[in-house]
């Protein structure tokens, strides 16, 4: 029984995937002379942390201070990305509405991103997630919980909003981050297809449904609950 959500953000609740992915291969061209290619987005870049990503590219482990450095420079790079793409700086199709059905019937739920703390802030106000989300409950990078597809992300979130993974759904758009609710024994993984096509997820076994946007999916998840007007 489904009883609570987590959400991954980037390309699921945001549909950023593309801003991401210009910003790391300008980055990247910066870390090691040649931008990564589409195999290593896919493989090594989405759902990683940014000290992941970086000691990748460089192919070598850097000192804390060196990669905090490195990734506040490509995340405020990124940053500014957002603000100058109007067309893409909003929730995700359907998502508000879904997350007011959420609220008003108690439904327990809460964030799990591999974002730093200088992102979640930055979407925290200008997307107003307080308006939906106890933010001491939203779980993102701070250093101590190892990347996607580790399992540690959703344990912790489903900890936080007080439910056994089993008895919780996650959205997610990342393979890795695919991989790691699988892991944690998610009771059923929800692929977003923000960026890729419907095809790439039909591949991967641990995927229980794949939909293009939020609307209607409180049907699908609490088909008992009454929908407000």
């Amino acid at each position: 029984m489904i009883e609570g959500v987590i959400f991954d953000f980037n390309g699921t609740l945001f549909w950023d995937s593309r801003l991401h992915y210009d910003a790391w291969i300008d980055f990247s061209k910066k870390l090691r002379g040649k931008p990564f290619s589409d195999y290593e987005m896919k493989r090594y870049m989405f759902g990683r942390t940014n000290a992941d990503i970086i000691e990748y590219a460089l192919g070598k482990k850097l000192p804390v201070n060196e990669i905090i450095q490195l990734a506040k420079e490509k995340e405020s790079h990124y940053r500014d990305m957002c603000k100058r793409s109007p067309e893409l700086f909003h929730l995700a199709p359907g998502a508000i509405e879904f997350l007011n059905f959420l609220k008003e019937n108690h439904i327990p739920r809460t964030i799990a991103t591999m974002s730093e703390k200088d992102n979640v802030d930055f979407y925290i106000e200008n997307f107003k997630l307080s308006n939906w989300f106890d933010l001491d409950k939203i779980v993102y990078s701070d250093g101590t919980i190892p990347g996607k597809p580790n399992p540690d992300i959703f344990l912790i979130a489903a900890q936080k909003i007080g439910l056994s993974p089993k008895n919780c759904v996650v959205f997610e758009d990342a393979q890795s981050g695919i991989e790691a609710a699988y892991r944690a024994g998610i009771g059923k993984i929800i692929a977003v297809t923000s960026m890729e096509e419907k095809s790439y997820y039909e591949s991967i076994n641990w995927v229980d449904n794949i939909i293009p946007d939020f609307k209607n999916i409180s049907n699908l998840l609490f088909p008992n609950v009454t929908i407000k007007q």
